[in-house]
């Protein structure tokens, strides 16, 4: 069976889209190319979330970079992800992490960078930013020296 066979978002259907927060909706492919190391990024201009606290929503540009390992995000699926937490509350910080974690454990990926440029609150942006290195490995050093020389 090709890989592509499990894919089930892509397309002529009807898409469905989530209602809150769906990391369920996350599909992968085989990377045939796992031996070399190489950026995928994806940019996701028109994200939006709730504010936990008042229901408010709250906008960002989230950009996704990471290095991938031997299986790799599904566009489509990312962007029916990322749309289910529109109505999904929690602080700008949370909602970064949550993505990390959500992408690391669906792809185990060599490394992977979240960012979220959220628009002005009360006069303040928000810029939180996330990161992963597979343990044990160079990347692991990678997400660390990443992390301490990142200026946002």
């Amino acid at each position: 069976m090709r890989d592509s066979e499990n894919l089930t978002l892509l397309g002529n259907k009807a898409t469905r889209y989530p209602d809150n927060y769906a990391p369920e909706v996350l599909e992968t492919f085989e990377n045939k190319h796992p031996e070399n190391d190489y950026w995928v990024r994806f940019n996701c201009p028109e994200f939006t979330s709730l504010c936990p606290i008042t229901g408010q929503p709250d906008f960002a540009e989230i950009r996704i970079m990471y290095i991938p390992g031997k299986r790799m995000v599904e566009s489509k699926s990312l962007k029916l992800y990322l749309f289910s937490f529109r109505n999904h509350g929690d602080f700008h910080e949370d909602c970064i992490n949550i993505i990390m974690k959500d992408l690391v454990a669906l792809m185990q990926p060599k490394y992977i960078e979240v960012t979220g440029f959220f628009t002005p609150r009360g006069g303040i942006s928000i810029y939180p930013y996330a990161n992963y290195g597979m343990p044990g490995t160079k990347y692991e050093k990678m997400a660390e020296e990443r992390l301490c020389h990142y200026q946002g």
